[in-house]
């Protein structure tokens, strides 16, 4: 078990000589780090958008690596498996444009045939991304009271990542894919957002794993937190989150993705389905990675900061491991 403080007031992540600010180093439960990033060479920055409806599955990604930026719009139609996957590579990350803060200012990406806006509000978000013939235009209001995990994890005072984990937002608006236009929205959509700020090392390796169901969510993560006292990894019920403070233990099947996972710790058991598998490569020289990412549906137990146990039957989300050089 870790002994992680919880953040309850604004910080910054960084000092002014651009290393990480110690007193940023905890986990909160709403966005409060400015992630006053300085320098160039290691430096990270992501928003990583999964939608999931009844129908399909939608990631989309901006990023800056900052030699590169690397976009992506992704669509998996749930009944047949057919994949439509827009990619976009733009030298230096130009036309990228990222706010310091989780939840405010506007997210741009501009180039290699993709668009993507990302409009941050108090009471929400609002996407729109379009490329190679697909569409995604939808809201993501922010309901009065719902928590997401921020956490920052220190490798050392050079190295560092701040992420927010965002998990069973509601979702409502249009995709087009193929030519057709599909209402998102109800009780079988949900969003989940990825917010990536850092320095890391050349070489990483990590799992990620979130499900969602009316009432009830997930996040998962491992690997990439090992050895720095902190983890990201937390239940939602109803909004409210449950810090889980401990390393948890992944299986998993590297020669059959599609075989079921286990996930498990003190307070948690979960059990992953996969229904699909989707598989990324990049390889463009000094940037590349690899990343399995499995849609599937989840079961099992996890318990609340009281001890009280909430099923995890029932959730449909992704568990994944990627592994990069960049």
């Amino acid at each position: 078990m870790t002994h992680e403080p919880e953040l309850t007031s604004p910080v910054d992540l960084c000092l002014p000589d651009g290393r990480l600010n110690p007193a940023s180093v905890g986990w909160t439960r709403r966005p409060l780090h400015l992630a006053n990033l300085r320098g160039w060479g290691r430096t990270k920055r992501w928003e990583y958008w999964g939608v999931v409806t009844p129908d399909h599955v939608v990631g989309l990604v901006a990023s800056s690596l900052d030699y590169a930026g690397v976009h992506g719009l992704y669509v998996l139609e749930r009944a047949t498996g057919r994949e439509t996957t827009v990619d976009a590579v733009v030298p230096l990350a130009r036309g990228v444009r990222f706010p310091a803060r989780s939840g405010e200012g506007e997210v741009s990406v501009r180039g290699g045939g993709l668009e993507v806006t990302i409009r941050q509000r108090p009471d929400g978000s609002s996407i729109r991304a379009a490329g190679g013939g697909v569409r995604l235009d939808v809201e993501v209001p922010l309901p009065e009271g719902h928590e997401s995990l921020g956490v920052v994890v220190p490798w050392s005072r050079t190295r560092f990542q701040y992420t927010v984990k965002d998990v069973g937002r509601p979702v409502h608006g249009t995709l087009t894919v193929r030519g057709r236009t599909h209402e998102v929205g109800g009780a079988g959509s949900f969003a989940v957002l990825d917010h990536g700020r850092g320095r890391w090392p050349y070489a990483m390796t990590w799992n990620w794993a979130a499900g969602a169901a009316p009432g009830r969510a997930i996040q998962l993560g491992g690997k990439w937190t090992a050895g720095t006292g902190v983890t990201e990894n937390a239940l939602f019920v109803d909004g409210r989150l449950h810090k889980i403070g401990e390393e948890l233990r992944w299986s998993y099947d590297r020669s059959d993705w599609l075989r079921p996972w286990r996930i498990r710790g003190e307070r948690v058991e979960v059990r992953f389905r996969p229904f699909h598998e989707r598989v990324a490569r990049t390889n463009l020289g000094v940037v590349a990675g690899e990343t399995h990412q499995c849609f599937g549906h989840f079961s099992g137990r996890a318990l609340t900061d009281d001890g009280t146990e909430t099923s995890l039957d029932g959730l449909v989300g992704w568990a994944e491991e990627a592994r990069n050089r960049w």
